[in-house]
């Protein structure tokens, strides 16, 4: 198959080249796929897409008038994409369901760890030849409840982790999984996690439904001091009503490796630019707040996992038709 890569870094390039093996034509674009550049499709018969880029119902059906057959996504998540307009135009859909859920799930308790004992700051502290431990206490996480929303894959081995350290871990999910429940694992309603965890971590995929699940009514049930992680998808948070919430007090940490209007800031070089998202550098200005970009995960093993299922998804496509790593059907 032809295929046109949009999005792509370096690390894309020789992950897919090495899984590939010259089984399909490979193209790698740096530009983003959106309607603009949905032209550069032209020619190929799929197209890999990453998390930013844009695939809405006027892009699906230009990739469908260039020829296209298939979206191959190198994540796991979908929002990203109109599936209705995909399937009503024959364009088959297919993803990458697990690549390294411990990347992710190690990454969200690094997060955790690296807020409360204010890690970032002391080493920029000491680098200054500053060894004060002023503002840089923290607390045990040892019998502290931790409440996870979502308890997919990603979101069991974080609380196998947590567990680990002596917490206890509740969570909220509408199919509770049962291996959390055999490890110990307290599945409780929504409101009841808001009110009782100390740490709040975010592990479910973005729908129409959960958009803005942490915003002004959530937050007003929580703990004051509460810390929120989010390694999922930044618009499950209300970005405003957080900001909010951080000059009242009442979440006292926040750490993000994802952020709702990330589209143009994230995986980019903007050391030299200035950026205008004045949301996102007022969040900067908080000290109780850590943020990286999107790479919980990025390990050598996810990289190499990403590869290999896309391009399985590919020769699957090519030679039955069909993709069995569809997005699930509602």
């Amino acid at each position: 198959m032809n295929v046109a890569f949009f999005s792509t870094k370096k690390y894309d390039r020789s992950s897919f080249l090495a899984a590939n093996e010259e089984r399909h034509t490979l193209r790698f674009l740096e530009p983003h796929l959106t309607a603009e550049t949905v032209a550069l499709a032209r020619g190929s018969d799929a197209v890999c897409v990453f998390v930013n880029d844009t695939l809405d119902a006027g892009v699906i059906e230009e990739l469908s008038a260039l020829g296209v057959r298939l979206i191959a996504l190198r994540c796991a998540g979908f929002n990203n994409v109109d599936l209705p307009e995909a399937a009503r135009l024959g364009i088959a859909v297919g993803r990458v369901p697990s690549y390294s859920p411990h990347a992710v799930a190690e990454y969200t308790v690094g997060l955790m760890l690296t807020l409360n004992r204010q890690i970032h700051r002391a080493h920029n502290r000491v680098r200054e030849g500053n060894f004060s431990l002023d503002g840089l206490l923290g607390f045990d996480f040892h019998g502290r409840t931790v409440g996870l929303i979502g308890t997919g894959k990603i979101g069991a081995i974080t609380a196998k982790i947590l567990l680990g350290l002596g917490c206890e871990v509740i969570a909220y999910d509408p199919f509770p999984n049962k291996e959390c429940v055999a490890l110990g694992v307290e599945f409780v309603t929504l409101n009841q996690l808001f009110s009782r965890a100390h740490v709040i971590s975010l592990h479910c995929p973005l729908t129409p439904e959960n958009h803005h699940l942490i915003s002004d009514p959530a937050l007003a049930k929580m703990r004051d001091g509460v810390m929120i992680i989010n390694t999922s998808r930044g618009a499950l948070i209300d970005t405003r009503a957080v900001i909010e919430a951080l000059k009242s007090g009442r979440v006292g940490y926040l750490g993000l490796d994802v952020y709702e209007e990330e589209g143009d800031l994230f995986f980019e070089d903007l050391s030299d630019k200035i950026i205008a998202d004045d949301i996102f550098m007022r969040l900067l200005t908080f000290p109780n707040v850590l943020i990286t970009g999107h790479q919980a995960f990025f390990t050598r093993n996810a990289l190499e996992n990403i590869a290999a299922t896309t391009v399985a998804n590919l020769t699957e496509f090519e030679t039955t038709g069909r993709c069995t790593n569809a997005p699930p059907a509602k």
